[in-house]
């Protein structure tokens, strides 16, 4: 049976409009089981977009960021609603700005700090985590994919990172995707960053110390309040850069080492405990006559004067830094006494700051190693089995100045939740250690070790000191069989009303006097100036 010309044509579009629909159906089906396929803005109507990291703070005393002290400023663009060209002159990198803009999408690019706002463009200021001339390297530690590895960092890594609210920008979309803007845009400018932890450094201290230690090799320079024994400024060198830890890492000097927390042997300035002890045990008026050198038990000890200082009273001991005078007093002590009193000081405990961040306790040697007289000998000037740390040496220190009470040295202040107000702190701690009459002869023994030594270079015409110095044997030589000596000088000042102690150690840096004393020095003269300045 032949079928007309139009019949044919109506059952052709029957069967057309059946597989659209059958289509439709399927695709339909799809959709429904499937909806994570849609377009975010066609299937929810919102965009949003994050800017920038945000993460908690790290200041100083003073309530200054250690971290995030500098800003950023970054942009979101909406192309749409922009003249490329216009806005293209803010981009910083306007290659990888063109080819985000072509793609037509809400796109996030760092831009200059005058870009102006508008509605399709929102901007953010952003904080940097670390400046570029970052203070406290070694305080502060460094991350690794965002965690705290080192330092404050990584003791305060889950306050410091606690899921803080970043900046954004959501947008509304319309049902084909086109962003809306004026009042579809909701902007959230997060304050999260303000909170974080307080130190007890001083940012401007922190400065001075690692300015005057920029050319130790290798080192470290602690400055503490002596009333409190807030840690001021802590230092440790070489530093490192924490964008490039391998080469730190590779580096034969071991820059990521604090060496401020590493015990070393201290030299002379151990004499100041020996003196403590004799003061503690009525021995004020003890005398000596220095040839050059001395007998124990057929070990014979030289002074660093092989002629001899002559006549030696304790206060001119302490300026020529007579070693025979103190080897010859150790043998009038107590020894369980003078051992105990080096304990109460500080000597052979560690300094827990933060978790982390602890200072060695070093060695002291016990009672029964100093009963044998070579021992005793070498203790009694700082050789032998002793060592300490920057930090113990410090707090020494602290202790004399501070009319023989002696402070627990600390790090942190408190943790803070705007970055004004500090929460948990915590109150000084406080031991006696010395009598006050023995402080006093100590820190005048301090001052004329300065002021009567011509050859002294911690002295200065701007700011009154005490001062001691060290020029501690390691048993370690050179290339050229010369012995390596670590230089130390530990020390307070204003001289008459003591308010800080600062203690420099240059490792492998020969004489005390030579090396540690120009920076000591440079330390108490850039502090007073920053005092003169706040007044």
């Amino acid at each position: 049976m032949v079928r007309k010309r139009g019949e044919h044509g109506v059952l052709v579009l029957t069967a057309m409009f059946f597989v659209a629909f059958t289509i439709l159906c399927c695709d339909y089906y799809r959709l429904a089981l499937h909806p994570m396929n849609i377009p975010a803005a066609d299937f929810n109507g919102k965009i949003s977009l994050n800017v920038g990291e945000c993460q908690g703070t790290i200041y100083d005393r003073n309530m200054k960021p250690l971290t995030n002290a500098e800003m950023t400023t970054i942009a979101v663009a909406v192309p749409q609603a922009l003249n490329r060209e216009d806005t293209a002159r803010y981009a910083l990198d306007k290659e990888q700005f063109y080819n985000d803009f072509e793609k037509g999408e809400p796109f996030v690019f760092p831009c200059s700090e005058n870009t102006l706002e508008s509605e399709g463009l929102t901007v953010f200021e952003v904080p940097v985590r670390y400046s570029e001339k970052q203070p406290a390297r070694h305080v502060i530690g460094y991350l690794s994919d965002n965690k705290g590895i080192d330092g404050i960092e990584y003791a305060y890594d889950s306050i410091l990172r606690n899921s803080f609210p970043e900046n954004s920008v959501t947008y509304t979309a319309d049902g084909f995707g086109n962003i809306m803007i004026g009042d579809g845009k909701e902007v959230f400018r997060t304050k999260a960053y303000k909170s974080g932890v307080v130190l007890t450094l001083d940012e401007d201290i922190q400065r001075i110390c690692e300015q005057c230690g920029k050319n130790i090799e290798k080192g470290a320079i602690v400055c503490a309040d002596i009333k409190t024994g807030d840690i001021l400024g802590m230092a440790s060198f070489p530093e490192y850069d924490p964008e490039n830890l391998v080469d730190a890492i590779n580096d034969e000097r071991c820059p990521l080492i604090n060496r401020a927390l590493y015990s070393y042997s201290v030299g002379s300035v151990f004499k100041l405990v020996t003196a403590a002890s004799a003061l503690e045990q009525d021995l004020a008026g003890y005398q000596y006559e220095c040839d050059g050198n001395i007998d124990i038990d057929g070990k014979l000890f030289n002074c660093h004067k092989l002629d001899g200082h002559g006549l030696q009273a304790m206060p001119e001991a302490m300026t020529n830094s007579c070693n025979t005078y103190f080897i010859d007093l150790s043998r009038n002590l107590d020894v369980s006494e003078y051992r105990l009193l080096a304990s109460y000081l500080g000597f052979g405990k560690e300094n827990y700051l933060c978790a982390g961040i602890t200072g060695s306790g070093g060695v002291l040697p016990t009672e029964e190693e100093l009963s044998i007289p070579a021992e005793l000998a070498n203790f009694s000037f700082g050789q032998g089995k002793l060592t300490a740390t920057p930090l113990q040496i410090t707090q020494l220190t602290c202790a004399i100045a501070n009319d023989g009470d002696m402070p627990i040295l600390r790090l942190i202040k408190g943790v803070t939740v705007d970055g004004s107000d500090v929460g948990g702190r915590k109150t000084p701690l406080l031991s006696k250690v010395m009598s006050d009459e023995t402080a006093d002869e100590l820190r005048k023994m301090m001052i004329l070790a300065v002021r009567e030594n011509d050859k002294s270079k911690a002295k200065s015409s701007k700011i009154s000191v005490g001062a001691k110095t060290s020029t501690a044997q390691t048993g370690k030589f050179n290339e050229k069989g010369e012995e390596l000596c670590h230089g130390w000088i530990t020390g307070f000042f204003p001289a008459r009303k003591p308010k800080y102690a600062v203690t420099v150690l240059i490792e492998d840096g020969g004489y005390g006097n030579d090396s540690a004393a120009p920076v000591f020095r440079n330390i108490a003269e850039k502090i007073k100036e920053l005092g003169d300045k706040d007044h």
